[in-house]
């Protein structure tokens, strides 16, 4: 091997455990056996390019698979996501993979190699990922692309993109705060009655606040008796359910690129793109007063809405936030309260509503009946004090708990807060404004995986430089044989090495396996040839040199160095000659 050969496949072997950096690259189909990786920036686009589907970093070293509407605002990075597989466990951003395998399944791996996800899917036919024009990821067979064996349209996360239904199989779930894609509080979907409704379910409790839940179905314009349980937002803007709900977007007709999202803040909202694409603008919302939606303050807290400062929560009096970087936590007394009535008082808040978790209603009670009625019960809160416009008399609401609490300058009526006697400052206490402390960094999540599962790459990695080594090694081996030069034996030499470290003998040895010299088969001008057998059995030519002149050693290495590199015996040639001087005698 020549030296810039050598160094040629020196500088390969190092090039090849370089890190490999991959370019963008878009498909429109996944096959059997293909993989995406989330090191690898592949993505999947729809035939009309309107929608893409691949890898979404949502965090450090955090991703998601996700379906999201291609260049909305003509930047590739500003997503507007509108399904994700994996919301709720982000995979590791190196060595996860999403793998179409030969069995059909769809399956979202790891770093471990632990399934996060999978459409647990089964064809001994071809099948092909695909994602449709209408932004609806399938699993379809290739034979026949009017089989859908999965969809993504059956499993919506927080977003219905147009002609895409919401069933009695499917529910929305919003998201956990604007940066945490993870499943949050509020959800929409259909309930045992048939009616489509929007639920909060919190850290400690659950209910349904749209359609109202102090109406009945048919004030809420609801039926019952449709058990098909569909909801569609179709193409014009018009959004439809099978319980008689029905509302059109404020831009109702074609050609407008639409979304349906259950928002953060638990309302559900129509997105319109402008002409310009530049925003998403709201062409119908569910609620158009925010405080009016359950949970957004969480217990003890108050939640105020202003067209100028928009919606804000604050703790009430004598109270703090549980949690300073999430409201849905809500807020604490920094007192406690005493079971003895003479030990407590009450804050007056008016034109506030609590809503809910009342312990029961009591008609025609005066305000002090109201008082004593509620500082004799350990587990009252406080009471809501109604007014009855068409008796004139007013009603006692005593409260379990203080929460969905919200002020509205057309409410009329008083919630009376029970607090100790001791911490009464005046008739009237305004709640403590308190604002959110948000983190500066981005929150780790914890990942382990186990030992063998996790090193099992490493060690292929380890595997492939070590027989690089080898491979290395050979050719400088093989580069540092063929350079070297025979050097002239001295006349003292009694075993001359050759190139190529034939094993050596002693004289006792060889006088052993020539039974003393015995079986003559040739003789040169150097010396006599014997027939020798070796200690395994191998058959050999054992020539015995005239030292006494040194012309048969001189003889035997001129045979064996010979300047016309063509002539030299190399091992395998000398092996034939041996074979061939076998088979002869």
């Amino acid at each position: 091997m020549s030296k810039p050969l050598f160094f040629f496949v020196l500088f390969l072997s190092v090039l090849l455990v370089l890190p490999i950096s991959s370019s963008s690259s878009i498909i429109t189909s996944l096959s059997k056996g293909s993989s995406l990786c989330t090191s690898q920036d592949t993505v999947i686009s729809s035939p009309n390019g309107d929608y893409t589907a691949g890898f979404h970093a949502v965090g450090e070293n955090a991703y998601i698979f996700a379906i999201w509407i291609s260049n909305t605002f003509g930047d590739d990075k500003n997503y507007t996501i509108v399904w994700m597989a994996n919301r709720d466990e982000p995979v590791n951003g190196r060595h996860s993979k999403l793998s179409l395998l030969k069995s059909g399944n769809l399956v979202l791996t790891d770093a471990g190699q632990r399934t996060v996800w999978s459409t647990e899917t089964k064809s001994n036919a071809a099948v092909e990922l695909e994602l449709l024009e209408n932004g609806n990821l399938v699993l379809t067979a290739s034979h026949d692309k009017t089989i859908n064996i999965w969809q993504s349209f059956d499993t919506p996360t927080d977003t219905l993109v147009p002609g895409q239904a919401l069933t009695k199989n499917s529910k929305l779930v919003s998201l956990r705060s604007s940066t945490n894609y993870s499943s949050g509080f509020y959800k929409l979907h259909f309930s045992d009655d048939n009616v489509l409704q929007l639920v909060y379910e919190g850290l400690e409790m659950s209910s349904v606040y749209w359609p109202s839940p102090w109406k009945t179905n048919r004030d809420n314009g609801r039926s019952t008796y449709n058990n098909s349980k569909i909801a569609v937002l179709d193409l014009l803007g018009n959004f439809k359910s099978t319980d008689n709900f029905e509302a059109n977007t404020s831009d109702f007709g074609e050609g407008i690129k639409r979304r349906l999202t259950l928002d953060i803040d638990g309302n559900i909202r129509v997105y319109s793109l402008n002409k310009q694409r530049t925003n998403w603008e709201v062409s119908w919302q569910a609620f158009s007063q925010p405080c009016r939606i359950h949970g957004i303050c969480g217990l003890n807290s108050l939640c105020i809405y202003s067209q100028n400062s928009g919606r804000k929560c604050t703790c009430l009096q004598n109270h703090k936030m549980k949690n300073l970087t999430d409201w849905s936590y809500g807020c604490e007394p920094d007192f406690k309260l005493s079971c003895d009535s003479n030990m407590v008082d009450f804050h007056q808040l008016r034109q506030v509503e609590y809503v809910g978790y009342d312990v029961k209603k009591i008609s025609n009670y005066t305000l002090e009946q109201c008082k004593e009625d509620c500082s004799n019960n350990c587990i009252c809160k406080g009471f809501q004090f109604k007014y009855n416009e068409k008796n004139g008399t007013y009603s006692c609401f005593p409260k379990t708990l203080l929460f969905n609490g919200y002020r509205s300058p057309s409410w009329k009526d008083t919630i009376y807060i029970k607090v100790p006697k001791a911490g009464r400052n005046s008739d009237e206490e305004r709640p403590t404004d308190d604002m959110l402390q948000c983190q500066r960094h981005e929150v780790l999540l914890e990942r382990t995986y186990e030992r063998k599962e996790q090193h099992g790459w490493l060690k292929t990695y380890i595997g492939f430089i070590a027989a690089l080594g080898v491979f290395e090694f050979i050719f400088l081996a093989s580069y540092l044989i063929t350079t070297l030069k025979c050097s002239n034996a001295t006349s003292d030499q009694v075993y001359i090495p050759v190139v190529n470290r034939f094993k050596r003998f002693t004289y006792a040895e060889l006088k052993r396996a020539t039974s003393n010299f015995r079986d003559e088969i040739g003789q040169g001008s150097g010396g006599v040839v014997y027939k020798g057998k070796l200690s395994d059995n191998r058959i050999a030519a054992i020539k015995c040199l005239k030292l006494e002149a040194n012309q048969g050693e001189a003889e035997f290495l001129a045979e064996c160095s010979e300047e016309d590199k063509d002539a030299r015996p190399t091992m395998s040639q000398v092996v034939d000659i041996l074979q061939e001087l076998r088979e002869n005698i």
